[in-house]
């Protein structure tokens, strides 16, 4: 498999959040794991963290006011309006290594991050 975000292949983009196709395969089956089809992947940015925000990413059934989604490949991304500038051109990825695993986020907007990795600034 390779590490290309399927968010090439949309027309209109209401976030610029990526997500590429290890990430949408692992979203995929996580659901079907779970035997849901009305789960959405939000992503979004919070207070908090050693480095002032933290990410937060989790299947939500919702829609909020002010959300922006995006469809990949029949995994529907959100990201509310408050946290969109801090994640323009963040790729969201799945690593499954001896040395990673788990989702990941490649953000080009952090300045920095903690030694953890968990938050950013």
């Amino acid at each position: 498999m390779t590490d290309t975000a399927l968010s090439t292949d949309q027309p209109t983009r209401e976030h610029g959040v990526g997500l590429t196709e290890e990430a949408a395969l692992k979203v995929k089956s996580l659901l079907g794991q779970e035997g849901r089809d009305d789960l959405r992947l939000r992503v979004a940015v919070q207070p908090g963290g050693c480095s002032g925000l933290i990410y937060q990413l989790y299947f939500d059934e919702r829609y909020l006011e002010g959300d922006k989604t995006v469809d990949f490949d029949g995994v529907e991304v959100i990201v509310d309006d408050m946290s969109v500038p801090y994640l323009d051109g963040a790729t969201i990825d799945f690593k499954d290594t001896i040395s990673e695993q788990g989702f990941t986020i490649d953000n080009p907007n952090a300045a920095g991050s903690c030694a953890c990795g968990d938050s950013f600034h």
